[in-house]
């Protein structure tokens, strides 16, 4: 699987761009990926459109919007861009605008970028890191520290080195594996994203064996909702979702292992 430092090349990172709207934003993102050989302008159309159409739900975490869209014959090769903008703007998100950094993501496939979205998720989580990322004074910069978080250690910072409830029998169905469906707008981008975030408090708490963590699509989450104990996603999502006969718990912050650390109390009642 490709590793962070390898999708996002530093020639994909731009700092401190101006960009009037969202929309030149999110293009600006699209651009470099194009630029880089990721994807087609065609690609940065769809990332567009998909917020037209599924709202500001890749707004993922203050400040911060992660950008894509479908897998589709737009994507060349799985890639991604970083663009700091030089004065926030506006994405229409209820809790987490305005947005100073959008990540872009051009995805060939559903599971070949899980490790960079893993070591993303974990430099992101960790507080110092990003306050780092989002002060570098230099492309490079970024890329180096970005380069840091290119292994496969597990877990995610932001909720200390406590000890996790233990599994009771109830939570965990007398030892049955229980399933958590993380879902976005096109199950390959900010669902990911969240995945990795959850497993990495699962994995803190010891009950990584009890509860696996599937990332997937609105539509397949309405057909699959009976699989699941529980469905974590956006306030936008969670809108369009509906009743779906269990429990959809939104996340504001896709990068917080606090806040999925609360969630997960929640839905197992610990």
């Amino acid at each position: 699987m490709a590793v962070l430092s390898e999708i996002l090349p530093v020639e994909a990172v731009l700092l401190d761009v101006p960009a009037a709207d969202w929309r030149e934003a999110v293009r600006r993102a699209g651009d470099l990926m194009a630029a880089t050989g990721a994807a087609t302008d065609t690609y940065t159309a769809e990332m567009i459109e998909n917020v037209r159409e599924n709202g500001p739900y890749i707004v993922i975490a203050p400040g911060l919007a992660f950008a894509h869209a479908r897998p589709s014959p737009a994507v060349l090769r799985t890639g991604m861009s970083w663009v700091r903008l030089a004065d926030p703007v506006e994405f229409g998100h209820e809790t987490n605008d305005p947005v100073e950094l959008v990540v872009g993501l051009a995805a060939k496939d559903a599971s070949e970028h899980t490790e960079a979205m893993g070591a993303l998720a974990r430099l992101l989580a960790d507080p110092e890191t990003a306050r780092a990322l989002r002060e570098a004074p230099t492309p490079q910069a970024v890329h180096t520290i970005l380069g840091g978080g290119s292994g496969s250690g597990s877990g995610s910072g932001g909720v200390g080195g406590g000890v996790g409830p233990e599994p009771r029998k109830e939570a965990a169905r007398g030892g049955d594996l229980h399933k958590i469906l993380t879902v976005c707008g096109n199950g390959v981008g900010t669902s990911l994203f969240l995945k990795q975030t959850v497993e990495g408090v699962l994995d803190r708490w010891g009950w990584s064996r009890y509860v696996t963590v599937e990332a997937t699509d609105t539509i397949s989450a309405r057909g699959r909702a009976s699989e699941a104990v529980a469905i974590l996603t956006s306030r936008e999502i969670a809108r369009t979702l509906g009743d779906v006969g269990v429990p959809v718990k939104v996340v504001e912050d896709f990068t917080s292992a606090a806040e999925a650390d609360r969630v997960l109390r929640d839905t197992y009642d610990v």
